[in-house]
């Protein structure tokens, strides 16, 4: 399927091939895309990143905004900061990037106002907390966008109880159940849930 994107900017291709080469897991180019209709359909201002890498899923954001919008990225690693940064320069990225460096939960706890968008991509047995610590932090249609929600399919086998496949269904069964949401799977990559607030 990412021949249907063959055309994407070469920087994407550079970002992926690095990761390849290192075995980082990234999102795939159709859940960029997915995720940057998102931000141009809602008119994004105000976009929050748990977990960033070295800035692929924050290059897709990007795509196509001005410097109306602001993108906070999170990781726990100065050098993937570093090479985010270069990336982000590479690109000509046009939005403003705060590129934090700690834990993603406590730069959520710390930051203050709402967001149009928050993407989620930490700790698998973290999501249960991200899930009840950003829906208030959302403003009212804005979009909780959480990667991995389908965990190579472990979350549908019952038997399957390590932590990370625990927090990923609990995090589901969150998304599906809360009132104050509502929210759908779609079955790219390895699952992302789009969870929007009423």
């Amino acid at each position: 399927m990412t021949d249907l994107l063959k055309n994407r900017a070469s920087i994407y291709t550079e970002v992926e091939d690095y990761a390849a080469s290192i075995d980082f897991p990234i999102i795939e180019p159709l859940v960029g895309v997915l995720m940057n209709q998102y931000a141009i359909m809602i008119k994004a201002k105000r976009i929050l990143e748990l977990g960033s890498g070295f800035g692929y899923s924050a290059l897709w954001f990007s795509e196509k905004m001005d410097s109306t919008t602001e993108i906070i990225c999170t990781d726990f690693m100065e050098e993937n900061k570093l090479l985010a940064e270069k990336y982000f320069k590479k690109a000509g990225v046009k939005t403003k990037i705060d590129f934090r460096i700690g834990d993603a939960i406590k730069i959520l706890d710390e930051i203050e106002g709402e967001f149009d968008i928050i993407f989620n991509d930490v700790e698998k047995e973290d999501y249960p907390e991200v899930f009840e610590k950003s829906i208030p932090r959302l403003r009212k249609g804005g979009l909780l966008i959480t990667d991995n929600t389908l965990w190579y399919g472990k979350v549908a086998q019952k038997r399957k109880r390590d932590y990370q496949t625990v927090g990923s269904r609990e995090y589901n069964r969150l998304a599906f159940t809360d009132k104050r949401v509502l929210s759908t799977i779609l079955p790219l990559r390895d699952g992302i849930t789009i969870t929007m607030k009423l």
